[in-house]
């Protein structure tokens, strides 16, 4: 009976394949016998510092209060994220993190019949939140030198049953960024009846030079969602809080599908105050752009590819290191089991169309030394 019951549900469902995130520290010290402590994570991206000092003393006075349901609308947070950015409060959409959004944008402007446009290696959601309403994804070829966005191809494949271009800038998994006046102008040449969304997860780790603010695009943009998150600079992964910046009315539709206090209090505590912890938002950068140096250097000396990364996580090319030995199939997967038994938790992206690569995020001053340590070791053993 069980089974004539999934049957029934669309095809479009079954065939989806869940989101894999990162290894969890304690399942790979249980499968390993580590300790939890000699363990070290750079699968997801998150910030190394952990979180702002004021956005834990924040949550920890929101927690006397968790017998009440968190405020729907998010008033506190949408007066912050306002004030920070000049923006008007009914352009704004809270999420259980950036990917909350994503969803929202797939339910409200997708479905059977209407697809959405991506490139090639962008973020596995993009895909997820598609198929998950039943429309369909039209994936265009990456450009070749960054494996990122390429611009040409995303305008070339919109068709009359175009929903949705998805656009990550900085994107991920590849640390490609492109400058925001190339983007300012593919929108303007894009159909008012397509709606980008610019995913900004990662816009806190651009360099003052790369920074561009599309927030101001938003008055004559009707067509153009933003969406940012709290889990990366901000150091909140745990927490799940993310926002979406758009038109009023797109907002208002948003909010139609939105679930009922889909933000916790803890969350939305915790977001408000760190949206203004300039010190450890700056901390933060720095960190990352110190260790963006460690590791890209670390890895060139071992003989491996680094593709240059405006994000906070560097793409690894593997295959630089055996252009003269036998090729060793879905390399990424190996180095990365291979890692896993030094207690070294990183991210195969095979997923993405690239199995002789590997995601590493940037860690701490030791973290990086001790994965680059491993990756040395690990090497020597594959590349003897």
């Amino acid at each position: 009976m069980a089974n004539d019951l999934a049957q029934r549900a669309p095809d479009y469902i079954r065939a989806i394949a869940p989101y894999q995130g990162g290894r969890p520290i304690g399942e790979i010290a249980r499968r390993f016998g580590f300790r939890e402590d000699q363990i070290v994570k750079l699968a997801s991206n998150e910030n190394p510092l952990g979180m702002s000092p004021k956005a834990r003393q924040a949550m920890l006075e929101a927690s006397q209060d968790l017998g009440r349901y968190p405020d729907g609308n998010g008033f506190e947070l949408k007066q912050a994220i306002a004030k920070k950015f000049g923006l008007p409060e009914n352009t704004i959409t809270l999420g259980n993190g950036s990917n909350d959004i994503l969803e929202l944008v797939a339910h409200t402007f997708l479905k059977p019949g209407v697809g959405s446009v991506y490139s090639d290696h962008s973020f596995a959601v993009y895909a997820l939140a598609t198929q998950a309403v039943g429309g369909q994804s039209v994936v265009v070829p990456a450009d070749p030198k960054t494996l990122g966005n390429d611009l040409s191809a995303l305008a070339a494949a919109v068709t009359p049953n175009t929903g949705v271009i998805w656009l990550a800038n900085p994107n991920n998994p590849t640390g490609s960024f492109l400058p925001g006046a190339e983007i300012r102008t593919f929108l303007k040449d894009l159909p008012g009846s397509v709606l980008l969304v610019l995913d900004e997860a990662y816009t806190e780790f651009l360099s003052p030079a790369d920074r561009y603010n599309a927030f101001d695009w938003i008055a004559d943009a009707p067509n153009l969602l933003i969406s940012r998150s709290f889990s990366k600079a901000y150091g909140l992964a745990g927490l799940r809080v993310g926002y979406g910046v758009a038109h009023p009315d797109v907002t208002d539709l948003l909010n139609r599908v939105r679930q009922p206090f889909n933000v916790n209090s803890l969350a939305q505590a915790a977001a408000t105050a760190a949206l203004f912890d300039e010190d450890f938002l700056k901390t933060s950068y720095d960190c990352n752009q110190a260790g963006l140096v460690q590791l890209t250097k670390g890895l060139e000396a071992l003989g491996l590819g680094v593709m240059p990364s405006r994000g906070n996580f560097v793409l690894v090319d593997l295959s630089t290191r055996q252009p003269n030995a036998k090729p060793i199939d879905a390399l990424g997967s190996k180095v990365f089991d291979a890692l896993l038994a030094k207690g070294v938790i990183t991210r195969p992206v095979g997923n993405y169309g690239l199995p002789n690569h590997l995601r590493v995020s940037i860690g701490t001053a030791a973290e990086n030394e001790a994965f680059l340590k491993a990756m040395g070791q690990v090497a020597q053993t594959l590349w003897p």
